[in-house]
């Protein structure tokens, strides 16, 4: 996890500069349509696009810190051991999950490469998002099968109650 979790802080940096752009692209849109009248032609596009490969891009440091939704309402009485053994299958199950979600996007990507696709105002290559979408979902997969073959370490998620306990105490 040591090289991991530095790759997966680095995806979620480039998406929080992807969405930074985008947001400044819009406000600057709409000061130019509400004060001269003139808009960034396609901004829609560009914000589609580049939400797109955040959202991706924020998947493999919300596996690293286990921010996916657990819904543990059956298992919050077995013992720790068994809990363990369910997180890794879960782990297990994301994994396989995100590499065929990196296969089938790698396979888009040189489809929309291959033809040419682009955005329709813009005219914007397509396969740009897949080229962010694909390292940032086999990070993911790769995350996830070494936290099913390893554990999961200190990285548990945090129970806000117990932790407000602790400090307390």
């Amino acid at each position: 996890m040591r090289v991991l979790e530095p790759l997966a802080k680095l995806c979620a940096i480039l998406a929080g500069v992807l969405l930074t752009g985008i947001t400044l692209m819009t406000c600057g849109s709409l000061i130019g349509r509400n004060t001269t009248g003139d808009s960034i032609v396609g901004a829609f596009e560009l914000t589609g696009v580049a939400a797109g490969a955040a959202i991706a891009l924020f998947m493999p440091l919300c596996q690293v810190r286990r921010g996916n939704i657990i819904v543990d309402f059956f298992t919050a009485g077995l013992p720790e051991r068994v809990n363990d053994k369910l997180d890794r299958a879960g782990a297990l199950l994301l994994a396989v999950l995100f590499a065929l979600l990196a296969w089938r996007t790698t396979l888009g990507g040189i489809n929309v490469w291959q033809s040419h696709s682009e955005t329709q105002i813009m005219g914007f290559p397509e396969w740009v998002v897949y080229a962010f979408m694909v390292p940032a979902f086999a990070l993911t997969a790769l995350i996830g099968l070494v936290q099913a073959v390893s554990g999961f370490g200190e990285t548990k998620p945090e129970d806000p109650v117990h932790a407000a306990e602790e400090a307390v105490q």
